[in-house]
C-alpha cells in the first residue's frame, strides 16, 4: 500500500468515525475518534487540524451524500415515494446537525449553509420535478416551499420517544398536500 493511499484510508476512516461517534454526542473528543479510528492523535491532526476543521468535513460529506441519494432513489422508486424517503434522510440528516451546529461558530455555519443550500435546493428540484412529470405533485410549489414545510424534520426532540411516530405522521400530511388538485 502507498502511502498516499495509506492516508487517504486513514482520512476516510476518521470521517466514518468521527461521523458515527457525533451522532451520539457533539461533545465526543477528538482522541476518542483517533483511538476508535486506530489512529494515532498526530495522524487525526494532520487531516483535520482543529475540531472545527472535523467538523466541517462531516458536513460536507453528509450533504454530498443527501444530496447525491435524490438521483439513486429517484433511478429506484416512483417520484413520490423517492420524495418521500429522500425526505426522511434530509430530516435525519438535520437532526444530527442541528445538535452539531452549536459546535460551530454563527459565521461558519452561515458559510456552510450557503455553500450547501443549492445542492439541497436543486435535489428537491429534481424530485419535484419528476412527481410533476408523473403527475403525482402539484406544479406551484418549489424547493424553497417544500424546505419552509418540513423544517419541522430537524427541529423535533429526538429524544422524545413520541417524535418519530409525529413527524412521520407530519410529513404524510405535507406530501398529501403537494398532490396535484383535482
Amino acid at each position: 500500500m502507498t502511502r498516499r493511499t495509506d492516508a487517504e484510508q486513514n482520512r476516510a476512516r476518521l470521517l466514518a468515525v468521527a461521523r458515527e461517534e457525533l451522532t451520539g454526542s457533539a461533545d465526543v473528543s477528538l482522541h476518542s475518534i483517533a483511538k476508535k479510528a486506530g489512529v494515532g492523535q498526530g495522524t487525526l491532526y494532520r487531516h483535520f487540524p482543529t475540531r472545527e476543521a472535523l467538523l466541517m468535513a462531516v458536513y460536507r460529506q453528509d450533504v454530498a451524500d443527501v444530496v447525491d441519494a435524490a438521483d439513486t432513489l429517484l433511478a429506484a422508486h416512483e417520484p413520490r415515494q423517492a420524495l418521500r424517503l429522500w425526505l426522511d434522510r434530509l430530516g435525519a440528516f438535520g437532526r444530527i446537525k442541528h445538535s452539531v451546529a452549536a459546535v460551530l461558530h454563527a459565521a461558519t455555519r452561515a458559510d456552510l449553509a450557503a455553500e450547501h443550500y443549492a445542492p439541497i435546493t436543486g435535489a428537491i428540484d429534481r424530485l419535484l420535478a419528476a412527481g410533476r412529470t408523473a403527475g403525482d405533485l402539484r406544479s406551484d410549489v418549489d424547493a424553497e416551499d417544500l424546505l419552509l414545510l418540513v423544517s419541522f424534520l430537524w427541529h423535533g426532540d429526538a429524544q422524545d420517544p413520541e417524535w418519530e411516530d409525529r413527524s412521520r405522521h407530519m410529513l404524510e400530511v405535507v406530501l398529501d398536500g403537494l398532490r396535484p388538485p383535482p
